[in-house]
């Protein structure tokens, strides 16, 4: 039986435990792209925590696949060295460093999370069609040479995050995003080659796929995020999921990410603990590939439960980790695997009445050098 604390190995990878911190957009960029203070505090702390992986959020590919102002980028150069100080700062905390490369599409052009209201629009957003999300503007339905630049975009991503010390990367096709709405036939309503029937909706994920996995070593692992459904009548299904997620991982993915929704604002999303789940052993079982689970997971109990009984590979943590950036190691202590608790010895009071105090020691560099 696999437990919450095996190891586990993506292609030349192995992670310690089988818990990641999920990417989650923090809106908190200086207009540029580049990862502030803000993010090497929140990531680091949450790699101090014990998990496994921890993925940087969303990180646009052009300028204009930003969510909004304050979205992380890696469209350029300029934004691999602040890339690497989270990656080195990740690696000392004991975590694995991940990035999902993201473009928001038609979904992008507005103001942060925490604002109700889209902002005027400050770029064109673009789609697969002229078909807006909500009340949102609508976007510029791409063209052909718009759609070629973007899989060059993806792949050009990839390679500034290997140089910037990633150890995996992931594909953001998911939550209503550009990739996403090529899958959708809700978003896609295009009548060439982009759009379609199945293989035309998908062939703009495939191409991206395709298009990073030969930027990346051959040992390090590629993960895509999809919505395994729309939650509408007439959308994306599970079923073309697991469809997907099979020719995803003839071209080389080694996770499928598996999450749901983001697309219509008519979804009707029926949420409870683990409501995810489901899809996740839909695309592990259809399409033989290792999976991660997400979605209201909040128990210790709970995500080992889904990990032993083979639900998933993985457990992506989000909102529970804003809440608790400790959680893995509280986990540890709570499923009586004393052993796998790494607390740095900085903290030997407080974790030593658990059964182990952690003998990882990281001083890194001194902060002024983080500004170099």
């Amino acid at each position: 039986m696999t437990n919450l604390f095996d190891p586990l190995t993506l292609r030349g990878l192995t992670l310690k435990n089988r818990i990641g911190v999920s990417p989650m957009c923090q809106y908190s960029c200086n207009n540029d792209g580049k990862p502030t203070e803000w993010h090497l505090t929140h990531l680091v702390t949450r790699a101090m925590g014990g998990a496994g992986l921890t993925m940087v959020e969303a990180s646009a590919v052009t300028p204009e696949g930003r969510i909004a102002p304050g979205d992380v980028g890696i469209w350029g150069a300029q934004h691999i060295g602040p890339h690497e100080v989270l990656t080195k700062a990740i690696k000392r905390a004991g975590s694995v460093p991940a990035i999902q490369i993201a473009h928001a599409g038609r979904k992008g052009s507005r103001g942060p999370g925490w604002v109700s209201a889209p902002a005027t629009p400050g770029w064109e957003a673009l789609g697969p069609s002229a078909v807006a999300f909500g009340h949102y503007a609508t976007p510029r339905a791409m063209t052909e040479a718009d759609i070629l630049a973007t899989i060059a975009a993806f792949a050009a991503a990839a390679k500034r995050s290997v140089a910037a010390g990633y150890e995996l990367v992931e594909l953001h096709a998911a939550h209503g995003y550009l990739l996403h709405e090529f899958l959708s036939p809700l978003s896609n309503q295009r009548n060439d080659t982009w759009g379609g029937d199945f293989a035309g909706r998908t062939r703009f994920v495939l191409e991206c796929a395709k298009a990073v996995r030969a930027a990346l070593p051959d040992s390090m692992p590629m993960a895509v995020r999809i919505s395994h459904t729309d939650w509408v009548a007439g959308g994306w299904t599970t079923a073309e999921s697991v469809e997907l997620s099979g020719l995803l991982k003839a071209l080389g993915t080694d996770l499928v990410d598996v999450s749901s929704g983001g697309l219509d604002a008519g979804q009707q999303i029926p949420l409870s603990p683990g409501y995810q789940v489901p899809g996740a052993v839909a695309v592990k079982q259809g399409a033989g590939v290792a999976v991660a689970a997400v979605g209201l997971i909040t128990e210790a109990e709970q995500a080992q439960e889904i990990v032993a009984s083979g639900k998933a590979d993985l457990v992506l943590l989000g909102r529970v980790l804003l809440r608790d950036p400790y959680w893995p190691l509280h986990a540890a202590a709570k499923l009586g695997c004393a052993a796998a608790i790494d607390a740095p010895p900085q903290y030997e009071r407080s974790w030593a009445a658990l059964g182990k105090v952690g003998t990882r020691l990281a001083l890194g560099e001194p902060l002024a050098a983080l500004g170099a």
